[in-house]
């Protein structure tokens, strides 16, 4: 649904299901995805054989996950536009994609820029989530830094701590200091490594032996505890 184009995603989920129900409104949001380029996906026209079906909530539609529209439109032999409009039409809206796009080398500027912060949008929905739910930051340290050199290892860390607190306005985080809370990760950094990949995406990260989150161990020795200490942040207002 995301990459449906804006006008066809007003009103809501039982709005956007009448149109793509209409044969002559599901044309017109065909032409903007393939042919003008959608505002639902970056202003470009869809690359079909870059979008993965991540996952379903109808076990009847399970084969598509894990393949691209373009390839399950090439073993039903139907054009991949009317493969991502059934599906979302017959699983309501509901199924998740991977978009394989974006550019290394930009990636890698991008990461090198001084005001840069390190975060992740990363979802667990779905049988195969993108890899990034569970390893973006453990992929930084072990891959960006200890790997490539992009970072060093200071700072990737504030990068990925300091600068993004301070971004947001988090008043007592991001550094360790006397009066803030105790939002700790102690890793290896000759082992630190995401485990997740495309093929197994909940995969756990390697090399993180402890974390606490205000002052208590969620992971303790790299086994999982059953502290929940998290909890909503609020900025500071300006």
């Amino acid at each position: 649904m995301a990459l449906l184009p804006s006008w066809a995603s007003e009103g809501g989920p039982e709005e956007i299901l009448r149109r793509l129900a209409d044969d002559a409104t599901a044309e017109r949001i065909r032409h903007h995805l393939e042919e003008t380029g959608s505002d639902g996906c970056h202003g470009v026209p869809v690359e079909w054989e870059t979008i993965e079906i991540s996952g379903v909530t109808d076990p009847a539609l399970a084969a598509y996950v894990g393949r691209t529209v373009l390839e399950s439109a090439r073993l039903r032999g139907e054009a991949p536009w009317e493969v991502a409009r059934r599906l979302l039409l017959a699983d309501r809206l509901a199924p998740t994609i991977l978009q394989h796009v974006g550019h290394e080398e930009n990636v890698r500027a991008i990461m090198r820029h001084r005001v840069h912060t390190g975060g992740s949008d990363g979802i667990l929905q779905g049988a195969k989530p993108h890899p990034r739910a569970y390893g973006t930051f453990p992929h930084y340290l072990g891959h960006y830094v200890r790997e490539l050199g992009v970072l060093s290892l200071e700072e990737c860390v504030a990068h990925l701590t300091a600068r993004p607190a301070a971004r947001l306005r988090l008043p007592d985080r991001g550094l360790v200091r006397e009066g803030y809370r105790a939002d700790l990760v102690l890793f290896d950094p000759a082992t630190v490594a995401a485990g997740s990949t495309y093929a197994e995406p909940r995969r756990l990260p390697t090399g993180i032996p402890y974390v606490l989150v205000d002052g208590r161990f969620t992971i303790e020795d790299g086994r999982r505890t059953d502290v929940l200490a998290g909890r909503s942040v609020r900025r500071t207002p300006r």
